[in-house]
C-alpha cells in the first residue's frame, strides 16, 4: 500500500530531545534508575506569583480566543521587556505571540521562505533548525563553528557561505547546544557582512538570553547595528527565564508586513496561544524579576560543577560555557575504546554507553551537527548532577581498563 505521507516530510527526523525522553520515560517505566540530563527544562515550579495569574485567568473567565497574534496586554508588556533589555521600541503591530518560541520560528520560516530558499545555520545548532528549514523546502547551508572558535561563527565563514538565494541567517546566542555566547564585538563582524547582502535577514533566537556567566553579557545584533532592524526577527519566549515549558508561550518581535503574515500562518494552524498561558506570560513579564535572577545563580554554580566533574573523567573534555544551561562536552578520548556493545565507534555510540553502562542519558553530538561530542543539560539538580558523574566516572573507568 502506497504511504500517504508526502515526500518532504519523510526528510524530517523527530525531535532528538522529545526522542530522548521517550527512552528515558520507558526505561524507568521498567524500573532502570536514570540521571537525565537530556531536557533543556527548568527543574524549577512556575514562580508563584505567575502561576496564580493563570489561575487567575480561569477563576474570571479569560478563557477564550484571543487575537492570533496575542492579547492587547501581553504584546505590551513584551514591547517593554525588549525596550528594557535591547533598547528598541517595538508597536503592537511588530509583536507576535505564539505556543512557544518554536512555533514564532516555525511560522516565520512558513511565512518568508520560497522553495529552494538558503538559510544559514551554524554547527552546533539547535536540532530543530534544520527539519524546520527543510519542512518549508527551504535548503539548510550547514557551516561549522569549530570548538577552537567558542562554537561561532566567524565574518570569513558567512561570507563564503551566502549566495543570492541566502534568504536568513540564524542566529543562537546564548547557544543550545554549547552554551556559547556572541559578544557585541563578535556580532559586529557578522553584521558587517550582512550589510553588504540586503537579502539576506536575520533570525536571532535569544531565548536563553538572561543565562550568562563570568561576567559575559549577552547582546543582540539590532543593539549592535539599528540598520539591520528593518530585516531581523529576534524570537524570544517565557519557557527558559520563567521555568514556564508546559505553559507554551513565545513571541517575535520584527517587522510589521513579517509579523502579519506569520500571524496568518499562526490563526491557520493553532488560531491562537492559550488565553490562560498569555496571562501568566504577562505577569511574568511585569511583575518581580528577582526570581530570573536567581535561577541564573544556580545554573551558574551547576555549571561550575558539571564542568569540574566532566573535566575530571578520562577521555571526556569540556569548555566553560559562557551562556544556557548546556555543556557540549568532547568525547573523543572515548572514540574507539570497545564497551560490553562492541566498539565506540561514534559520538551516538558513546551516548548509548552512557545509557547502557551508567544509566546516564545525554544527547549525541550528531544530533547537533557537530561531533564528537555529548551534550548535557544542568537545568537539573546538583543531586543529580554529583550522581551522574560518580556513574560516568565509574563506567568510563572499566571502559578504559579494557
Amino acid at each position: 500500500m502506497n504511504s500517504i505521507v508526502n515526500a518532504r516530510l519523510k526528510q524530517i527526523k523527530p525531535s532528538p530531545s522529545m526522542a530522548a525522553k521517550i527512552v528515558v520515560d520507558e526505561l524507568r517505566r521498567q524500573g532502570r534508575e536514570i540521571a537525565d540530563f537530556t531536557l533543556g527544562e527548568p527543574d524549577m515550579p512556575t514562580p508563584a506569583h505567575i502561576a496564580r495569574a493563570g489561575q487567575d485567568a480561569i477563576a474570571g473567565g479569560d478563557i477564550r480566543y484571543t487575537s492570533p497574534n496575542g492579547t492587547v496586554g501581553l504584546r505590551r508588556a513584551i514591547a517593554d521587556s525588549l525596550e528594557q533589555g535591547l533598547g528598541v521600541r517595538y508597536g503592537m503591530d511588530q509583536i507576535a505571540v505564539g505556543a512557544g518560541a518554536k512555533q514564532i520560528i516555525a511560522a516565520a520560516l512558513t511565512a518568508s521562505l520560497e522553495p529552494g530558499d538558503e538559510v544559514i545555520v551554524c554547527a552546533p545548532y539547535w536540532v530543530s533548525y534544520p527539519d524546520m528549514v527543510l519542512l518549508n523546502e527551504g535548503k539548510p547551508v550547514v557551516v561549522t563553528g569549530p570548538e577552537s572558535q567558542g562554537f561561532k561563527l566567524d565574518a570569513a565563514t558567512l561570507e563564503a557561505a551566502i549566495t543570492p538565494r541566502t534568504r536568513w541567517l540564524i542566529l543562537n546566542s546564548p547557544s543550545n547546544p554549547s552554551g556559547a555566547v556572541y559578544s557585541a564585538e563578535e556580532l559586529r563582524a557578522l553584521t558587517d557582512v550582512l550589510l553588504r547582502h540586503p537579502q539576506v535577514w536575520i533570525l536571532s533566537d535569544e531565548i536563553y538570553a538572561p543565562f550568562c556567566y563570568g561576567g559575559q553579557a549577552h547582546a543582540s545584533p539590532v543593539q549592535v547595528e539599528p540598520q539591520l532592524i528593518p530585516r531581523t526577527l529576534i524570537v524570544n519566549g517565557m519557557s527558559k527565564s520563567y521555568a514556564m515549558t508546559g505553559w507554551r508561550v513565545g513571541y517575535g518581535a520584527g517587522p510589521a508586513d513579517l509579523i502579519k503574515a506569520m500571524s496568518t500562518v499562526m490563526s491557520q494552524s493553532t488560531s491562537c496561544p492559550s488565553a490562560i498561558s498569555q496571562a501568566a506570560a504577562q505577569a511574568a513579564l511585569e511583575g518581580d524579576q528577582s526570581s530570573v535572577s536567581e535561577m541564573v545563580q544556580i545554573f551558574k554554580g551547576r555549571r561550575d560543577l558539571i564542568v569540574r566533574r566532566l573535566n575530571e573523567i578520562p577521555g571526556i573534555s569540556c569548555a566553560m560555557p559562557d551562556g544556557a544551561f548546556y555543556v557540549y562536552a568532547n568525547v573523543q578520548g572515548l572514540i574507539g575504546r570497545k564497551g560490553p556493545a562492541g566498539e565506540l565507534k561514534t559520538d551516538l555510540d558513546v551516548s548509548l554507553f552512557f545509557l547502557r553502562e551508567a544509566g546516564v542519558a545525554v544527547i549525541d553530538g550528531g544530533s547537533y551537527g557537530l561531533s564528537p561530542y555529548v551534550r548535557f543539560s544542568f537545568a537539573t539538580s546538583t543531586e543529580i548532577i554529583e550522581q551522574g558523574m560518580d556513574r560516568l566516572a565509574v563506567a568510563v573507568k572499566a571502559l578504559m581498563a579494557d
